[in-house]
């Protein structure tokens, strides 16, 4: 492992190991303000957040139906529109 630009160490203090006290992957909270996010875009894109699942999502034109819902780290969409599924996908990727 390399050294971060800007740290000065005397020569003989270069192999020594830094021990992280903070975590590589973020803060604690990056979870919370990913969903926030995908939550704003998904509304955006005309989908309405249940209220009996925050993480189940619809969207409705007619009689068609799309519903996407998130757990964890997967994403679970199904219904019956297949030409918004791929409105989705695309919107998504």
């Amino acid at each position: 492992m390399d050294l971060p630009p800007g740290c000065n160490l005397a020569r003989d203090k270069e192999n020594q190991v830094c021990k992280l006290r903070k975590s590589l992957y973020g803060l604690k909270q990056s979870p919370r303000a990913w969903f926030g996010k995908f939550t704003k875009s998904m509304k955006n894109f005309g989908y309405i957040q249940s209220n009996a699942d925050h993480t189940l999502f619809l969207k409705r034109d007619g009689r068609r139906l799309t519903a996407l819902i998130v757990y964890v780290d997967d994403i679970v969409v199904t219904g019956n529109d297949t030409e918004e599924q791929l409105k989705l996908q695309k919107y998504l990727s």
